[in-house]
């Protein structure tokens, strides 16, 4: 098929992909903009968010949790033009009445409203109606196979098949025979050196091998488009094998971010007879153009005022020139993963890339990173500053864009202590990719692997981190947003004095919740908390006895109750 260079997702996380490929519309339309659409009560309308921690100079908005049944997606479009719909595999856009079954598919395996596989990858699974067939079935080989059943029934008319893989996500893991595989492969020099994620991929490529063969056999090829996508860039936060699962070199950052590395994603299109084969395209497109562009080519119904954000990228599909005009990213929200920014929104026009942070400047004005993509495509070098009338016009394009989507916006945080502010790790002024090595004291460097030290020094050695407190409440905080709903949390720790700490969490709450505990004098102290979270966990924190003793933590383990996702730190 055709590979487009330049093809992005309209978010650097997965939900609002998802929703802008069914809605044709921007996250910033639709105010889905993060993937937290299996927690919580349904929320439809979005609001501005009202207070955020003293460190942040902006307020997060409130978004929507749910893909909300108003709209009139590209499954009903398809549906109501004669064709069987069907969909496959993840969703992560509600549970009933918000499910593929409300928003046009006539079919839903394994009718999951989670961030991932439920459990597993590998049976046994946890889906509350939905059993394997063999014992450690791989998901994705049971998806081929349902996705196979579903073409064989609907061979002799038109049918649009919507597979969106559980793979390549977090929890991470894989056939054990493909493991060993790759471990015996490893490049200790490659940045891309997992072989459990190497194995996740064979996995999704068999699935991908396993449908287009039963296309040949049922003399479906030449007649059938498909579409390979993602919805994000690969993920470069979690740790799996002593690495993180993947890379994405040249480009900077990874899932989450707003640099290329989070939403400049693979894309190709097949399309015997139409398409040219082993072709390429340089046009700009994104994954809100692919409703309008099915709509034109085949002719499918739409509602009568039916609004897209995107456009037909129908020309560039039959290799004609197109000059898609620019697009843009509005991610108001600042996850704690590398490479992460303060909430902000972006362009790409031309070979022109800038990223807007809402009120990250002096006095509250915004601040800017401008690259020039064709350069430097790793986005190394800050131009803002030395091309400011790009900056103007681009600048421009971005506020237009903000109003006529409607969008909920940032606000300034009322609450911002100058204090507490650490601009140098946050990318004001400067790129944090040229920043100098970080100090021993620096709160987000490295070694903690994610958490961040607070109010205290710390010093990581012979397995351990040693914190003394140099103000009230030290604490360790780290980004949880991927746990949801109940957790536990075990860690192990060596207090000289004892004393009472907890360990809290907040996520768009007022008041954070905590749980208490109680360390003892002089000994290794082993803990296992229950956390009754009952939405993402978002921040968390673990909250120290105060005072300048050398407190030493070991290691630390988050176990979802839910969804069976784990991660552990050892220091």
């Amino acid at each position: 098929g055709m590979t487009f260079t330049r093809a992005y997702a309209a978010s650097p996380l997965c939900s609002p992909t998802r929703s802008s490929i069914l809605t044709g519309l921007n996250p910033a339309t639709t105010m889905l903009t993060t993937p937290n659409c299996h927690t919580g009560k349904p929320i439809l309308t979005a609001a501005e968010g009202k207070r955020s921690a003293p460190q942040n100079k902006a307020i997060q908005p409130i978004p929507v949790n749910r893909l909300d049944t108003k709209y009139y997606t590209l499954a009903e479009s398809f549906r109501d033009s004669g064709y069987a719909t069907s969909h496959f595999g993840k969703w992560h856009l509600g549970a009933e009445p918000h499910s593929p079954l409300e928003h046009g598919f006539d079919l839903d395996i394994p009718h999951w409203h989670g961030p991932g596989p439920a459990g597993s990858f590998v049976a046994p699974w946890k889906y509350p109606d939905f059993d394997p067939n063999t014992p450690n079935e791989h998901i994705e080989d049971r998806m081929a196979h349902e996705a196979v059943a579903f073409m064989k029934k609907n061979k002799d008319k038109p049918f649009f098949l919507n597979y969106w893989m559980f793979s390549v996500h977090a929890p991470f893991d894989a056939k054990k025979d493909l493991i060993e595989k790759y471990r015996g492969l490893i490049d200790p020099k490659d940045p891309q050196r997992s072989p459990t994620y190497a194995a996740m991929v064979e996995s999704m490529d068999d699935a991908v091998g396993t449908l287009m063969d039963t296309l040949d056999r049922l003399k479906l090829t030449d007649n059938t488009i498909i579409v390979f996508f993602s919805d994000n860039g690969g993920n470069m936060y979690n740790e799996i094998d002593g690495t993180t699962p993947t890379s994405n070199t040249p480009l900077r950052g990874g899932k989450a971010t707003m640099f290329e590395g989070g939403v400049r994603v693979p894309m190709i299109v097949s399309w015997p007879g139409h398409i040219k084969p082993a072709s390429t395209n340089d046009t700009l497109v994104q994954s809100i153009d692919f409703f309008p562009t099915f709509a034109e080519l085949l002719d499918l119904k739409t509602e009568e005022k039916q609004k897209f954000d995107g456009v037909s990228i129908a020309k560039a599909l039959k290799g004609a020139s197109q000059e898609r005009g620019p697009i843009f990213t509005y991610f108001p929200h600042n996850p704690p993963v590398p490479d992460w920014l303060p909430p902000s929104v972006s362009v790409h026009h031309e070979h022109w890339k800038l990223i807007r942070e809402f009120f990250q400047g002096e006095n509250q004005a915004h601040h800017y990173h401008l690259y020039d993509l064709n350069k430097d495509i790793g986005e190394k070098k800050n131009l803002a500053k030395e091309n400011p009338k790009i900056v103007r016009e681009l600048e421009q394009l971005i506020a237009e864009f903000l109003e006529e989507s409607k969008a909920v916006l940032p606000v300034p945080n009322p609450a911002f202590d100058p204090k507490k502010y650490q601009p140098e790790l946050v990318g004001i002024g400067k790129d944090r990719s040229n920043k100098k090595k970080p100090a021993k004291d620096d709160p987000f460097r490295k070694e903690l692997q994610g958490w961040k030290a607070r109010n205290c020094q710390a010093n990581v050695k012979d397995g351990m981190i040693t914190l003394k407190g140099t103000a009230p409440d030290p604490f360790l905080g780290t980004g949880a947003g991927q746990f949801s709903g109940p957790t536990k949390i075990t860690f192990r720790v060596l207090s000289p004095k004892g004393g009472k700490g907890k360990v809290s969490w907040a996520n768009n709450t007022p008041t954070p919740q905590s749980v208490p505990f109680t360390l003892k004098i002089g000994k290794w102290t082993e803990l296992t908390l229950d956390l009754p979270a009952k939405d993402n966990l978002g921040i968390l924190r673990l909250h120290l006895p105060a005072g300048n003793q050398a407190i030493k933590v070991d290691s630390l383990k988050l176990q979802s109750q839910s969804s069976s996702i784990v991660r552990s730190w050892k220091f």
